[in-house]
């Protein structure tokens, strides 16, 4: 078999430069909780393809699935010939994410085209043009979406210019707005958008419950109920970026759900379907329906075979409770790392929900960002057969997002390295 040596020459004759990656080790086979690479070494699997893995690598629902769907046909394109598949998909989103009134719902490709079309329904819906973000949000890499993405590198150096009437407000961040409760963040948040763009100018405020590549930062209690309200009474349309949060991840299906939470359009992506690409739109009908026939749609979105390994995915999530194991994760690596933190200067905070967790590393006694350091402690773990990542603003957040489907002994093993890591 090909070395993972032989195959990175390779890569460096056939892929380009920008396209980077975690480890040069090239996997061969990847099931639940581990992947294993082109010379048998097992890795542990803490990255779980950035949340998308829920169920794990390779369900065996998923598989069969998509095995059955490969044989009947590939592709037909929905809005040319459409199958029950892509139907069926949406019927379980209505359902499945939060708010109790009638929805719809559009199926994508990727995380960036769910939420570049959510934003399109809502200002179609309102007739307004401007988009409210915040500090430390990721949303993706097309035009539209680096331009609501707040960090430069690497996602938009050099990239722009950008779309338009985009405005950035203050995220609740509490380890560094002074612990402000959620509350008088987001009035903050809200003076500005009011001052500087006014409430009717503003189609949609968009946010992720709990920030992804930002840096795991999960708002004070109170923000989003806030922000929620100020939306209602102003005519906006609230928008929750569920791309890395959804599929049972943080411990509910959605991470609205923790504050009761109710969007008026929701962006779902990564866990869907247990790997393969589908993205999607859910929300209220009337937001949904408002954009005229032909206005939504691709040629590749919500594919014949991402709907089966969807609707396998879902089945899973149901029957093995992955909601509960995401809790379950917390529970033992959250207490792991709150030890580890006792005593380590250098992290400043241990936070996030459910199998989405974080530590956010600084120069001790300071909170002052150490990305050096974070790399570091990141590099022990891939040496040691753990697969980790890093993320935030500053880069200095080790983040980790076990498949919700990782064995006790592979979870036990991984803590052992991490402990070992910070020592």
């Amino acid at each position: 078999m090909t070395s993972s040596a032989e195959l990175h020459k390779r890569r460096g004759s056939a892929v380009a430069r920008g396209v980077g990656s975690v480890i040069s080790s090239y996997v061969d086979t990847a099931s639940g909780g581990t992947l294993t690479d082109v010379e048998g070494r097992r890795w542990i699997d803490f990255a779980a393809g950035i949340a998308v893995t829920n169920v794990g690598n390779s369900a065996p629902k998923v598989v069969e699935a998509v095995r059955a769907q490969v044989e009947r046909f590939t592709h037909t394109c929905f809005m040319v010939a459409p199958y029950e598949s892509y139907v069926a998909v949406c019927e379980q989103l209505n359902e499945l994410t939060p708010g109790g009134f009638e929805k719809r719902s559009a199926l994508f490709n990727s995380g960036a085209e769910a939420v570049e079309n959510a934003v399109k329904i809502a200002r179609h819906a309102t007739g307004r043009p401007a988009v409210v973000v915040f500090d430390h949000a990721y949303h993706g890499r097309t035009n539209l979406t680096m331009a609501l993405t707040a960090k430069n590198m690497p996602y938009k150096h050099r990239f722009g210019p950008f779309a338009g009437e985009i405005y950035r407000v203050p995220m609740s961040y509490p380890l560094r707005d002074g612990g402000l409760d959620g509350a008088t963040a987001a009035a903050r948040a809200i003076e500005l958008v009011e001052k500087q763009v006014g409430a009717e100018n503003v189609a949609a405020l968009l946010i992720e419950p709990i920030q992804g590549e930002g840096g795991f930062v999960v708002p004070a209690a109170g923000f989003l109920p806030a922000l929620r309200e100020w939306a209602t009474a102003a005519g906006v349309v609230f928008i929750a970026d569920e791309i890395q949060t959804g599929f049972c991840r943080t411990g509910d299906w959605f991470a609205c759900q923790h504050e009761g939470v109710e969007p008026d359009l929701i962006t779902l992506a990564k866990g869907i379907a247990g790997g393969l690409p589908l993205a999607a739109v859910t929300g209220r009908a009337e937001l949904m329906d408002a954009v005229h026939v032909g206005g939504l749609g691709g040629t590749y979105g919500g594919n014949p075979i991402a709907c089966a390994a969807a609707l396998a995915s879902i089945d899973t999530m149901h029957e093995l409770d992955l909601a509960g194991a995401a809790r379950r994760i917390e529970a033992v690596l959250g207490a792991r790392l709150r030890a580890i933190a006792e005593r380590d200067p250098a992290i400043a905070e241990v936070r996030g929900r459910g199998a989405m967790l974080a530590v956010e590393i600084v120069q001790p006694g300071t909170l002052t960002p150490d990305p050096a350091a974070t790399t570091a402690v990141s590099a022990a773990c891939h040496a040691a057969g753990l697969l980790t990542l890093t993320c935030g603003t500053y880069g200095n957040v080790l983040r980790f997002l076990p498949p919700l489907v990782i064995a006790d002994d592979e979870l036990s093993r991984a803590m052992e390295i991490l402990d070992a890591a910070f020592g």
